[in-house]
């Protein structure tokens, strides 16, 4: 029989976690792809954001809350890789 958690850990830290590498992600996307295929490449970082999130969630070993940390976590990031390829966009058009 299992204790229950008096104080639960928190949580925020694997949602930040995630936002941080959807942002490392997007940085090297917008940095080694050719402008042509950035558009390709950022829908193929935030997959990776995705199942960076399921591992981080399940990783923390918690049931209750898992749905609301993934969901948190993958609108973050997609959040995070839309400003920054917001970003290299306008540098894009500027450059052209």
């Amino acid at each position: 029989m299992t204790a229950p958690d008096l104080a639960p850990p928190r949580t925020v830290g694997g949602v930040v976690a995630v936002w941080v590498v959807a942002a490392v992600a997007a940085v090297l996307v917008g940095a080694f792809a050719p402008v042509e295929t950035r558009a390709v490449w950022m829908p193929v970082a935030l997959g990776g954001c995705v199942i960076a999130a399921f591992g981080v969630q399940l990783a923390l070993g918690r049931s209750r809350g898992f749905i609301e940390r993934v969901a948190a976590s993958v609108l973050g990031a997609l959040l995070v890789m839309g400003f920054i390829g917001v970003g290299f966009g306008l540098s894009a058009l500027i450059n052209a």
